[in-house]
């Protein structure tokens, strides 16, 4: 069931949502799949249509920097960041609070949890109409091409899709930036849209992540996987491969003729969507440059061809 964008869909996702069902919702990164934080039903029911590992956490997202403080711990750098960057693609893995409701499977059973306060209209009307946070990863299967529209979502969970509701194409086009503060420091868990050189800019530099730690998502070695061999750093396509270009590389997708890497992110997925639906056994992808967005780009990249 897609739902549109408009109040009659609004009315219909808060009721869905509130009465614990699931929902595929837009944000400006990309879609997620969505259900109550509070609640254990709903969040069980969030795994089972992923089929994620259950040691792998889930992002919560909030109304307001009041909503998250309710959950959990935040001195003056979380402060900082949220002011800066909030509401927009970062997400803050931070100290739970005691009293938090959110269900024990949202954190995984970790003392942290990474919440994120999403920029996207929809979403947030969605969430000023309900009052609550949502737990919401990526609405795809687990381990699977994260889904930048509707149709991708269907594709994803066929006869299984969740309604959806539609707020078009994923301006961003990759998941949330994913910072955790420490004592003493921080450390860059995921890259996204937010490099860490503006979090850098901040806080100072970022300190080493620890090797097999996984304390957010998007950390598995293996990830974003089109189900097909993939070959990175190509100049051309060799026999069976779709191609998967950028800038003077024009292959059979593009993500950026003119080489523009914010584009690149955004059409990233759309890409591995089509090379996934091809009929050719393979995929190849030409060099991205790893400035800037490029390397969430190319984190992503190397986690589907693992």
């Amino acid at each position: 069931m897609i739902l549109a964008g408009d109040e009659s869909g609004l009315a219909q996702t808060a009721e869905i949502l509130r009465s614990g069902g699931l929902v595929a919702l837009p944000t400006e990164t990309v879609y997620g799949l969505a259900g109550r934080a509070d609640s254990e039903a709903a969040v069980a029911a969030i795994y089972r249509a992923k089929g994620r590992p259950d040691f792998n956490p889930l992002i919560v997202h909030v109304a307001s920097l009041a909503q998250a403080e309710r959950l959990a711990l935040f001195d003056d750098r979380a402060a900082l960041l949220a002011e800066r960057f909030w509401p927009g693609p970062l997400t803050l893995v931070l100290p739970l609070r005691k009293e938090a409701s959110v269900a024990p499977a949202v954190t995984a059973g970790l003392a942290t949890i990474a919440i994120r306060m999403p920029a996207h209209p929809l979403l947030r009307a969605v969430l000023g109409r309900l009052g609550l946070p949502l737990a919401a990863p990526s609405a795809n299967r687990s381990g699977g091409v994260s889904p930048t529209s509707a149709e991708h979502v269907q594709v994803s969970f066929g006869a299984a899709a969740p309604p959806i509701l539609d707020g078009g194409a994923s301006e961003n086009g990759l998941e949330s930036t994913i910072v955790a503060l420490r004592q003493g420091g921080w450390q860059l868990l995921r890259p996204g849209p937010i490099p860490e050189s503006a979090v850098a800019a901040l806080l100072g530099d970022a300190m080493p992540v620890e090797a097999g730690r996984i304390e957010a998502p998007g950390q598995l070695a293996r990830h974003y996987a089109p189900g097909k061999p993939v070959r990175l750093d190509a100049d051309a396509a060799q026999a069976g491969e779709f191609l998967i270009g950028f800038g003077r590389i024009a292959g059979d997708c593009s993500l950026s003729p003119s080489g523009d890497l914010a584009e690149a992110a955004a059409r990233l997925y759309r890409c591995l969507h089509e090379a996934a639906a091809s009929k050719r056994p393979r995929i190849a992808v030409a060099p991205v440059p790893s400035e800037g967005i490029g390397a969430a780009i190319n984190d992503r990249l190397r986690r589907a061809a693992a």
